[in-house]
């Protein structure tokens, strides 16, 4: 996993619309990227739509949203249409990114072990450094800590 203050990986992922995303497309804005486990849940709703909600306040920091999560490129499309997200979506369905990001690892949802996405979030700045991780956190703290850290950036 790239740690603050290292140069982000790159890569490319297909979007909702299944049209070629580079994280290196951004350059020159700041990146909330965050990772979630499936598209339409209850938990991965809260953050997509806090994330959502607060657009202006990302935007006035110049920065963009982009959602990570092994979800394939139709199921993403429904999910912004029925929860009017205004940012990408990104399919990682062999969880490539994910695991290079270490947002997937091994689970546990009544007693039940698995492997799936550890929900996280970071910033990556104008440059491609990574400003700050946020591995294993709960969607309402994601979004307090990420508007936080874009308010002081």
């Amino acid at each position: 996993m790239p740690k603050k203050g290292e140069m982000a990986p790159d890569f490319e992922l297909l979007n909702q619309q299944g049209k070629a995303v580079k994280l290196s497309d951004y350059r020159g804005k700041k990146v909330l990227l965050f990772a979630y486990p499936k598209a339409g849940t209850s938990g991965c709703t809260v953050q997509a739509c806090g994330f959502r909600d607060n657009f202006a306040k990302i935007n006035t920091a110049d920065a963009v949203v982009l959602g990570l999560s092994p979800d394939e490129p139709a199921a993403l499309a429904k999910w912004i249409d029925d929860e009017s997200l205004g940012y990408d979506l990104l399919s990682d369905p062999q969880h490539e990114v994910l695991e290079a990001w270490d947002a997937w690892g091994e689970r546990s949802m009544y007693g039940k072990k698995y492997w799936g996405v550890i929900r996280s979030h970071w910033i990556i700045g104008e440059d491609g450094t990574v400003l700050d991780a946020q591995l294993k956190i709960s969607p309402k703290k994601s979004i307090e800590k990420a508007l936080k850290f874009l308010a002081r950036a």
